[in-house]
């Protein structure tokens, strides 16, 4: 689920054979960031409230997700630069992630066999779906890519804007519903039957705007070709502009979320900075793409000359993120089971079920306190941490092809 998750981990420097350090660093942050949220699903706290600290530790991994896809295009760019065997790789790449998804991950959330009832179309659903359609455009020149993204994220909430839940409303009764949800509107309407008896697909992260997210980042590829000083002033540019234009659109209700934000008053209780900051991920609002993607693209230049023990810690996950990814569910799962065991004395059955998007209440005396959340993290990326750099240094001294999809 990033860079390397989606393609090889190689981000050459223009000048040299070098990596781009600050990729690294960025894709290990948000890897570990990512875990922040996946413990919370387990741990029975609501996603995003209602104090503070619960918004905040759901807020901060907002910028997981964009991050992943855009940097995934931005690799594509440089494997393209080395190899001619694009898109057969995408096409390979994408459709063995749709697979782990709907096998390997499926498992990882749920802990049960029951297919039929639930499946779910996660992050590595839509940048398997996402690849296979950038097969097509790493044929055309990069400006293609540039303007198909660009227009995407920029233009896909005249689509919502002002009549969201209308678009949903008796969605179901169009033969086209199925496609409707899984390019665009997502869980809302309820999830895809794909039988008369099932399964049935409950879509988190349809194709619009994912697609142009990872299309851009492919064409942003080209900026970091370009000289160094130069590099550092364009990525400023758009990131500290698309910052810009985040606080101006959303600041003003102008245009970019189906969902305004409030002042605090009796019928919007939220504080106004957290509704604010509460932009729609599903699917992702142009606002969102921009409060996320505006730092990351800023943080590049900002990043490049880290060192230290912890850049070399956070960078270890940036260079084996896909292996994190499987590893990390079913730890954080297993973890789960056994604090329930010490809390309840029995291993709750909800932590058998559909999570993380059918899971039912969590019994009384299970939720877990923030302090919990964050001590469960912490023990989860420290073992993964171990695991990564094994795997990292493992991939550095082979050169099996099939390490190429791992």
């Amino acid at each position: 689920m990033s860079t390397t998750l989606v393609a090889p981990p190689a981000v050459a420097s223009p000048a040299s054979t070098t990596r781009v350090a600050s990729i690294d660093l960025i894709r290990g942050a948000v890897m570990v960031i990512m875990a922040i949220d996946h413990v919370r699903v387990f741990s029975g706290l609501p996603a995003g409230g209602p104090s503070p600290g619960i918004f905040f530790t759901r807020w901060i991994t907002h910028f997981c997700a964009p991050a992943f896809i855009f940097l995934a295009g931005t690799s594509i760019f440089f494997y393209a630069r080395k190899h001619t065997n694009v898109s057969r790789f995408l096409l390979i790449r994408g459709a063995w992630l749709i697979f782990l998804e709907l096998t390997v991950l499926r498992v990882s959330w749920t802990f049960n066999l029951d297919f039929a009832h639930y499946e779910m179309a996660g992050v590595l659903w839509v940048i398997g779906w996402s690849m296979i359609l950038m097969a097509g455009l790493v044929r055309l020149p990069i400006s293609v890519s540039a303007v198909v993204g660009v227009t995407i994220i920029a233009g896909h909430n005249l689509l919502i804007d002002s009549r969201f839940f209308q678009v949903v409303e008796g969605l179901n009764n169009s033969r086209f519903s199925g496609l409707w949800k899984i390019l665009y509107v997502g869980f809302y309407a309820g999830p895809v039957q794909l039988g008369p008896d099932g399964p049935y697909l409950t879509v988190l992260y349809s194709l619009v705007p994912w697609i142009g997210v990872m299309a851009a980042g492919y064409a942003f590829g080209r900026i970091l070709t370009i000289e160094p000083r130069l590099r550092t002033r364009v990525c400023l540019a758009i990131g500290l502009g698309a910052i810009a234009l985040f606080l101006a659109l959303r600041g003003f209700n102008l245009y970019g979320d189906p969902f305004p934000w409030h002042a605090a008053t009796t019928q919007h209780p939220m504080p106004s900075l957290l509704s604010f900051l509460a932009c729609t991920k599903y699917p992702a609002s142009l606002d969102f793409l921009l409060m996320t993607l505006g730092p990351t693209i800023a943080l590049i230049p900002v990043l490049e000359h880290a060192r230290g023990a912890l850049a070399r810690v956070i960078t270890t996950f940036g260079r084996a993120p896909f292996f994190y990814y499987v590893l990390h569910v079913p730890l954080i799962h297993s973890f789960a089971l056994i604090v329930s065991k010490i809390r309840l004395g029995f291993v709750s059955p909800g932590l058998f079920t559909n999570h993380p998007m059918g899971n039912p209440p969590p019994p009384d005396g299970y939720v877990w306190s923030l302090g919990l959340l964050y001590l469960v993290w912490g023990v989860a990326v420290l073992i993964l941490y171990f695991a990564c750099r094994w795997f990292a240094d493992l991939k550095s001294r082979r050169r099996e092809w099939w390490l190429g999809y791992l």
